[in-house]
């Protein structure tokens, strides 16, 4: 079969279209054929060693597909039933072996394709607003990068809250992309400085929570608008990794709490995992979440979907297909 392999940590150039061998499910593993692929900024830092990872590997957390076959000890799922997943390393590939208690049953009302493009960053934003920093009625949150994957799931999951939105884009396309999802107040972050344009509005430290997955351009001056106790939250380095910070720095800036949260630690449980992706999977079939595939690459392309990423050109998802 054909994947993609890293053999070497940097730039897109390193993800190598490969023949390997087919993978064989071990113990507790099922054997998918590969509909679709997410794209995650957290694929280019596995790929740039940001994140080391043993060498060689093959990128890619998340997907869709059909089972091929089960491994011993796989007795809740069968060949040909559809699922998708968001923690299986190797799923830029023609076929993936995905851990059983990560497999994720599809309903038969979301497609394979809504699925890869829906449920990493789904389930970022679904524990970003109701555990990490619990959204209420008249809360005010700042969402930065709110046209990527993230920001517009994350935006409309806000807006169920009642939450009072602002977003930062980086093109009219994106501001428009953002308003659409909900966003009360968007900030064209190249024409205008985003904290003069928040304050604008709600005058001075008047954010209760920043989700911030930009980093080192956003980060400092994102803690100036927070209320006093309120939370900034980076869970993401899309710029870069955020400058270190002193505890007291927090202190002088009104108690802030600060915190970097990842997805392991919010799906650390079978039961945890499906009830993020059932709300998801509700949501979407109710109409309240609007799932958006902004880009589609083959997997020869790869390359070509991390520099797209990288440079911030992309809106919503972006998929590999297999």
């Amino acid at each position: 079969m054909k994947a993609i392999v890293v053999s070497e940590p940097g730039g897109p150039e390193k993800l190598v279209l490969t023949e390997v061998r087919d993978p064989i499910p071990g113990d507790d593993e099922i054997l998918v054929s590969a509909i679709a692929a997410g794209v995650n900024f957290i694929d280019t830092y596995h790929r740039s060693g940001l994140y080391p990872m043993d060498l060689p590997f093959t990128p890619g957390l998340e997907g869709a597909g059909t089972i091929l076959a089960v491994g011993p000890g796989v007795a809740a799922h069968r060949p040909g039933d559809v699922i998708a997943w968001t923690r299986a390393v190797g799923s830029y590939a023609e076929k993936v072996v995905v851990p059983c208690d990560q497999a994720i049953p599809l309903p038969d009302n979301i497609s394979p394709s809504t699925a890869a493009a829906l449920l990493l960053q789904g389930i970022t934003a679904h524990y970003l607003a109701t555990d990490t920093f619990p959204l209420r009625e008249g809360d005010r949150c700042l969402i930065h990068a709110g046209a990527g994957g993230v920001g517009l799931l994350l935006t409309q999951i806000a807006k169920m809250a009642g939450a009072e939105v602002f977003t930062t884009v980086g093109s009219q396309e994106k501001a428009l992309l953002s308003a659409g999802a909900g966003a009360d107040h968007v900030i064209l972050y190249n024409d205008t400085d985003f904290k003069e344009a928040v304050e604008q509005i709600t005058g001075s430290r008047a954010i209760d929570v920043i989700y911030d997955g930009v980093g080192a351009a956003t980060f400092l001056k994102g803690l100036d608008l927070l209320r006093t106790r309120g939370m900034m939250v980076t869970f993401g380095n899309a710029s870069g990794p955020p400058p270190d910070i002193s505890p007291l720095a927090l202190a002088g800036k009104g108690s802030l709490f600060l915190t970097r949260p990842t997805m392991a630690h919010y799906v650390a449980t079978r039961p945890e995992l499906l009830s993020r992706t059932r709300d998801l999977f509700d949501w979407v079939a109710e109409g309240r979440l609007d799932v958006r595939i902004g880009a589609e690459f083959a997997l020869a392309d790869a390359a070509e979907a991390h520099r797209a990423l990288e440079g911030r050109s992309t809106t919503g998802k972006v998929l590999i297909r297999p």
